[in-house]
């Protein structure tokens, strides 16, 4: 058995009361542990509820979560995992307007974007090939329309309480 060495945070901006539970199972589910999150208002959408949880389970963790969860309409969430030992980190956003959008992360956060996806926006704004300007095109890569919609929700979240979870196995 391998000591977890991954660190994360689950972030649930916002989820239908009825799929709280639902929730919980899947991560629980992935982790190897009971999950049984803090949920509160979110004053962002009346009615609504949301948690967060700080996570430690083996890398890849975020992945699993966030490929659990996404597609449950009316859920709004970000996962993120810290890198490890030969791991990138990650980051992870859903909402059920735009969908998926998952970027690799440097240590202090920042979205950081391959050599190669920049190349190949440019060499297709240069060809004249792109349907979208060379900033719309970085403003995907940065995933800035996932930030947009889900800021109000992680302004409604300051000061809320956060728990830990230690992954077992």
């Amino acid at each position: 058995m391998s000591a977890p060495i991954a660190l994360g945070v689950l972030y649930v901006h916002s989820a239908p009361p009825a799929l709280c539970p639902h929730v919980e199972w899947a991560v629980a589910g992935i982790v190897g542990a009971p999950v049984s999150l803090p949920w509160s208002g979110q004053s962002a959408a009346p009615g609504a509820l949301r948690a967060e949880l700080s996570w430690q389970a083996h890398p890849g963790t975020a992945g699993a979560i966030a490929s659990a969860l996404a597609g449950w309409n009316r859920l709004r969430f970000e996962v993120t995992e810290d890198s490890s030992p030969g791991c990138d980190g990650v980051r992870h956003c859903y909402t059920p307007d735009l969908g998926l959008f998952t970027a690799v992360t440097g240590a202090n956060g920042d979205i950081m974007i391959s050599e190669n996806r920049l190349r190949s926006v440019m060499l297709m704004a240069e060809r004249g090939g792109a349907t979208a300007s060379l900033e719309d095109e970085l403003g995907r890569l940065l995933g800035t329309a996932w930030d947009n919609e889900l800021e109000p929700f992680r302004r409604a979240a300051d000061g809320a309480p956060v728990r830990w979870l230690n992954a077992t196995g």
